[in-house]
């Protein structure tokens, strides 16, 4: 194409220095006395209003015939009249209006009153046959100098900017159109080994106690690769941390002194596992020493967490293995539901719970509560069961510290072309000193750098997303996800109006058997788009299940009190996904070994990448955001199956709410995403509404640990309403419970409230289109 454009371009540039040359040889002959005349080179075929552009084949032709028509001139040295074709009205004054008429060439001096005459009278046609004197001669020869560079400046000007305009053509898809092959064209620049650099390389920082040094070189990388405006938001906030001295276990009976990993109390395991034991703790739990029994039912005074290995894949034996759990719900505990910016109020919680926890590893329990024949059997999956009629008194000292310590975001963006008020959010997170060294976020991390990598390539040749793109590495999650809570809470407000969605990236890497994408009900169609397109470039297509289950990670916040619709691509092992949902909290020592282990090639990473940034850059840059109504109204009446007590109201109103959603789909959603039916000022309204649908499902309070959207399950096990499950199992022994009726009228309200957003933004549209008849 580039090869046509030069050929074009010389091609009018030698048709304008024919012209030049004509143009001075006409000068010249002025200057020696010879008559001249003038004929107009009538162009008037052209439609009025005709662009400035001029086709191709126009401007070749404007530029012969004047070529032809000069030569001629000259060549019929005797002929000495003033002729006018036609006496159309010419106002050649106005040289600064657009629409310019670049065809008709006709002079532009004439004797004044002359000239005024034929401007006036537009039948008048004469012949002017007699010499002009000398002065006048002289007049005209200078403007008709003046005349020949403005018009050869004027052409030369219209030639270049031709050239340039189709030289040039801008790579932005004009407003409402996408080019299919844009996604795959920024895509395929998404390479595993590129990934699999970027991982090796920061693991390698992990090691500093130094939460800035990883932020520093996150920071750096992100500048370089020309996202806009990175920069650190910094937090300080509470963290409840290792002692230097390890928490202990011991069995009162015998005397015996455990510590976490199973290992006996004493000084060389100490020095052989210290961080393992250092970092083997439960953040924000009780500290103290506690005596208790093991089979005491009721008045808690503490908990010793374990994973039985039953509850794990076989493929991964945990026996001696420790690991870290926060029992912090997220963000700063001193500054709860406010952020930790200079000034606030700071309240006195150096612990959240009134227990003393203490993680421990399933080879410890073996020993606290196993008969020795239980122990010696060679079934790894031999469950961990209590002894019957026998009490064992253990003694726990858990030892924590408790600091001030500065929490850093890492946030840069790619602001939007259309929308640049409207925000897809892409969360990672990087490792925060003094927390546990697992190496889940190096992937994360390695993974987001990635997509900014493919992505900003496109950016530099001039495309820009319609949306603003912001990309977010938190720290402090561990901890309960401080980074995203404190910075959610910091811009609210704004995110409130602003976010369209989150896209996470938390730990992409948990197993290498299946893989498990979540995604909100309104995004689920998206998702299973992008998975199926992806799985007919691979060789294996495993069925894919797409559920919306509460996930561990810095969506939380976005989830819980935005109402932000999410996506999350992971890959899992099959046996993780059936057992309990305790597994994801467990923030196990990950060796970046085992991450190489589990994706020796990083295909897999390469394919959360590639299917992570299609539902990016589908999310930014689709006229008509792709949610879907209809999926948020059948997520309810799915969730209210089967044989469940008073739920005759839930379901009338499930109900109602999916016939509000079937208009909207089909009234409102179906011409928007027709380009020939869609309305440019509609699309915005149309888009609001969709981005704020699942705000509805925000319950004011939720049972500890459930989520406050009440769209996401508990686990893969459940497929009702989590609260309402919940409180059915409260209530059991009792007949009437006013837990159930409360969760009962959290959900009603719900749907009853999203039926009526629903309805109300069908009334807007029809109110705007009955105003606009």
């Amino acid at each position: 194409m580039d090869a046509q454009y030069g050929l074009l371009f010389c091609f009018h540039l030698v048709s304008f220095l024919n012209c030049m040359f004509i143009l001075l040889k006409y000068i010249f002959l002025i200057f020696t006395g010879k008559k001249m005349a003038y004929q107009k080179v009538n162009a008037d075929q052209r439609a009025p209003g005709h662009s400035q552009y001029l086709d191709n084949d126009d401007l070749q032709a404007t530029a012969l015939d004047l070529e032809w028509d000069m030569e001629k001139e000259l060549e019929e040295s005797g002929f000495d009249q003033f002729q006018l074709d036609s006496a159309e009205n010419q106002n050649l004054g106005h040289s600064e209006t657009i629409d310019l008429d670049l065809d008709s060439i006709q002079p532009a001096t004439s004797p004044k009153g002359r000239f005024q005459r034929l401007q006036e009278e537009s039948d008048y046609i004469t012949h002017y046959t007699r010499s002009a004197p000398k002065s006048n001669r002289c007049n005209f020869c200078h403007l008709l100098k003046i005349l020949c560079i403005a018009t050869s400046l004027f052409i030369f000007g219209i030639f270049i900017g031709y050239y340039v305009h189709t030289n040039c053509p801008s790579d932005t898809p004009s407003s409402g159109t996408v080019d299919p092959q844009l996604y795959q064209e920024i895509l395929k620049t998404i390479q595993a080994e590129d990934i699999k650099k970027s991982f090796r390389n920061l693991v390698q920082l992990y090691k500093s106690e130094d939460d800035m040094e990883i932020s520093k070189k996150i920071k750096t990388q992100w500048t370089s690769l020309g996202l806009e405006d990175v920069q650190f938001v910094n937090y300080s906030v509470l963290l409840n941390l290792p002692d230097p001295s390890p928490s202990t276990v011991t069995l009162s009976s015998s005397g015996q002194c455990f510590h976490p990993n199973g290992q006996p109390c004493s000084e060389e395991a100490r020095k052989d596992s210290s961080q393992d034991l250092l970092y083997s703790y439960a953040a924000y739990s009780a500290k103290g020493i506690l005596k208790l029994s093991l089979l005491e039912k009721a008045g808690f005074g503490g908990v010793l967490l374990y994973i039985d290995p039953c509850d794990l894949p076989k493929t991964v034996n945990p026996s001696h293995d420790t690991f870290m759990v926060s029992l912090n719900p997220g963000g700063d505990p001193s500054t709860p539901g406010y952020p930790s910016v200079d000034g606030s109020f700071r309240q006195s919680r150096s612990n959240l719970t009134s227990l003393l926890v203490q993680p421990i590893s399933a080879s410890l329990v073996a020993k606290l509560i196993s008969s020795p024949k239980a122990r010696t059997k060679n079934d790894a999956c031999s469950p961990l069961e209590l002894p019957n009629n026998e009490v064992r008194v253990v003694s726990m000292q858990v030892q924590t510290v408790t600091k001030l310590k500065t929490v850093t975001n890492v946030v840069g963006y790619v602001m939007g072309l259309t929308s640049p008020d409207r925000y897809i959010i892409v969360g990672s997170h990087h490792h925060t000193a003094h927390s546990y060294n697992g190496q889940e976020w190096a992937s994360s991390t390695a993974i987001i750098t990635a997509f900014i990598r493919a992505l900003m390539s496109k950016v530099k040749r001039g495309w820009r997303p319609d949306r603003t793109i912001v990309f977010c590495s938190w720290g402090g999650t561990a901890f309960g996800n401080i980074g995203s809570y404190e910075w959610g809470e910091d811009f609210k407000k704004v995110l409130q109006k602003n976010v369209v969605a989150y896209i996470s990236i938390h730990s992409p890497l948990r197993g290498n058997s299946s893989l498990h994408p979540v995604a909100s009900p309104s995004l689920q169609q998206l998702v299973v788009e992008k998975n199926n397109f992806n799985c007919t470039r691979r060789a294996q297509c495993p069925e894919t299940n797409i559920s919306s289950i509460q996930i561990q990670g810095d969506a939380d916040y976005f989830i819980n009190h935005l109402g932000v619709p999410i996506v999350q691509f992971a890959y899992e092992d099959i046996k993780a996904l059936e057992g309990p949902s305790f597994l994801s909290e467990a923030l196990f020592s990950t060796r970046a070994t085992k991450i190489e282990e589990m994706d020796p090639s990083f295909n897999l990473h390469e394919t959360i990448t590639k299917l992570s940034g299609e539902v990016i850059l589908q999310i930014a840059n689709e006229p008509v955001l792709p949610f879907n109504a209809i999926d948020i109204a059948l997520e309810v009446q799915n969730n209210l199956k089967g044989d469940q007590p008073n739920t005759h109201q839930l379901l009338a109103m499930a109900s109602r709410l999916r016939e509000s959603a079937e208009l909207f789909q089909s009234d409102e959603m179906r011409p928007a995403n027709d380009p020939k039916e869609r309305a440019s000022n509609r699309i915005r309204m149309l888009n609001d509404i969709l981005q704020d649908m699942e705000k509805s499902f925000l319950v004011k309070q939720a049972p500890p640990g459930f989520y406050r959207n009440i769209l996401y399950h508990l686990d893969e096990k459940t497929s009702r309403f989590s609260i309402l499950v919940e409180a059915w199992e409260h209530c059991k022994p009792l007949a009437s419970n006013e837990t159930l009726q409360e969760a009962l009228s959290e959900v009603l309200n719900s749907i009853n409230s999203a039926q009526v957003y629903f309805k109300a933004g069908l009334d807007v549209f029809r109110s705007v289109l009955d105003g606009k008849n």
